[in-house]
């Protein structure tokens, strides 16, 4: 969940789509990120993992593609637009959320390793503008992963956070109007961690991060931190928040969605008859329910058995959705009828007598579920909420999240704070962010001519990616016209390059200007930069 050091990847420009549904349109021609060669995909929070094939995160860990989803945020950023941020997990809670004005909130983490640079800005950026639409802003410093994951000292990590913090005001974050804190220092995060480990165990660990006999029990504590900061912001109401993060992080997104899950008192799915069915039986049954005037001797009251028959014609025996068909006719003279089902998961009994009496119209209980057959998903889910709120429970939404594709090294490959080179830290000298991108590599041919003739390969580009990401800022045609220029020959690379670090030179002078003003002012922000840990 924290923004530490970005991998490489290109960008281009991409119609109203991306290469992995091949969906190109005249709509609009704003330069797009694209991935590159197909690599086998493993993530890594802990910043070992490369994408170099965006479309498998898709396909095996089911991220979806932001662009289904963009039509639906209102004022879009451009990070969006162009494709830099490329897939969501649930995004559309949020989304609907901004839109109608209801409350909703951001955030993500920053492990204080090494100087804040360009890749960090954008997970920066992504925070700032969600707040600026009116989300509850949240951001941490993951002291305490710093400290167990990458073994840094108490007195390493108060130096970087204070530059991290800077950065972020510097670039528009509102304190007085957001959250700032330390995971160390956060007492309502570590509670809620401890809450969350007794629904944790080590299995998934190993499943999920390689864990094992020789990882360190403080290194899998602060797994469990970090899943409270990611639900940190429901503690006062549960309502739909997102989290900004580098694709390598999406494990810990998924773990997060799955404690929350667990955590809640009531699971409300879409049921058939008495007995319980998986999301693939449901798929049949609804079917079955369908299809109920072929089959059913009274149509408006169809049998379960008479259901069981129908099915047997359409699905293999072999197939595993075959148990629904057995269910079916285990439930016998049963009527088939579709009900919402709230399933008592974690619920006390005074929740559970207050949610049956809550739910109005028809109404079958159970021991351990009740069956409401006059209320839709939607309304069920939320008075579900209320009453597993109103009786102590967190009411946990599923954390969002939205994932930005990496930036390539200056000098190709991965951009990394270990290769000064290869990054532009927030912090550098503008001269130092001028004389690195001259020094960047391009896409460029091998001379002019060849430029001319051929065109540049604004794919393979750092330097257009610094266009795209940073220092075209809002305006899309001028990312878009250093694109087109450079891919039909108008463009070299010697003249963007020179362009580029002026801009660059700017962007730092006038981002440290601000961080010196915010440094003369640090002491009335509500975070703590020292800590009085040892030093160890």
């Amino acid at each position: 969940m924290t923004d530490d050091t970005p991998d490489a990847e290109a960008v281009r420009p991409d119609g109203g789509g991306t290469e992995a549904t091949g969906a190109d349109t005249e709509a609009s021609k704003t330069p797009r990120a694209d991935g590159g060669t197909v690599d086998d995909v493993a993530l890594d929070p802990w910043g070992s993992s490369s994408v170099s094939d965006y479309r498998r995160l898709f396909e095996e860990f089911g991220i979806e593609e932001f662009d289904e989803v963009l039509p639906e945020v209102p004022d879009s950023h451009y990070l969006m637009r162009r494709g830099v941020i490329f897939g969501h997990r649930d995004y559309r809670p949020v989304a609907d959320a901004m839109r109608n004005g209801e409350p909703f909130a951001a955030l993500s983490g920053f492990m204080p390793t090494g100087d804040p640079h360009i890749g960090h800005k954008l997970v920066f950026d992504e925070i700032v503008w969600h707040q600026r639409q009116g989300g509850d802003a949240h951001a941490l410093i993951a002291d305490l992963e710093a400290h167990s994951a990458r073994g840094l000292s108490w007195a390493e990590i108060d130096e970087h956070a204070r530059d991290y913090v800077l950065s972020l005001l510097a670039l528009g974050f509102d304190p007085e109007d957001g959250t700032l804190y330390r995971q160390s220092t956060n007492r309502e995060v570590q509670d809620l961690a401890f809450e969350l480990g007794s629904e944790a165990r080590f299995s998934e660990f190993q499943g999920i991060y390689g864990f094992d006999g020789e990882t360190d029990v403080s290194h899998m504590q602060s797994v469990v931190t970090q899943m409270a900061d990611i639900l940190y912001p429901q503690l006062d109401e549960p309502k739909p928040t997102v989290i900004p993060v580098g694709p390598d992080q999406d494990p810990h997104v998924r773990l997060a969605r799955d404690l929350a899950a667990r955590m809640r008192f009531f699971k409300v799915t879409e049921a058939f008859a008495s007995f319980e069915a998986d999301d693939a039986e449901r798929v049949l049954l609804r079917r079955a329910y369908d299809a109920r005037e072929a089959y059913a001797e009274e149509p408006d009251r169809p049998r379960c058995g008479e259901a069981a028959d129908w099915l047997r014609a359409e699905v293999d025996p072999s197939d595993a959705r075959g148990s629904a068909v057995e269910k079916l006719s285990e439930a016998g003279k049963e009527p088939l009828r579709p009900r919402t089902r709230f399933f008592a998961r974690q619920a006390t009994d005074e929740a559970f007598d207050a949610l049956v009496e809550a739910v109005e119209g028809e109404k079958r209980v159970y021991d351990e579920h009740v069956d409401a057959f006059d209320l839709d998903r939607e309304t069920a889910e939320r008075l579900a909420r209320e009453v597993e709120v109103d009786h102590g429970g967190y009411g946990f939404v599923p954390p969002s999240s939205i994932y930005h594709r990496f930036m390539t090294g200056l000098t190709g490959g991965k951009m990394s704070s270990s290769v000064p080179a290869s990054h532009i830290s927030l912090l550098d000298d503008p001269e130092d962010g001028y004389d690195k991108v001259t020094a960047a590599t391009t896409g460029g041919r091998e001379t002019a001519e060849k430029q001319r003739e051929l065109g540049g390969k604004a794919d393979e580009c750092p330097v257009y990616e610094l266009y795209a990401y940073l220092l075209a800022g809002e305006d899309d045609e001028f990312a878009k016209e250093v694109y087109d220029e450079c891919v039909t020959g108008e463009r070299l690379c010697g003249g963007c390059k020179e362009r580029a670090a002026e801009l660059m030179a700017g962007f730092l002078e006038n981002h440290q200007e601000k961080r010196e003003e915010w440094e003369a002012k640090l002491d009335e922000v509500d975070i703590d930069l020292d800590s009085d840990r040892k030093r160890a």
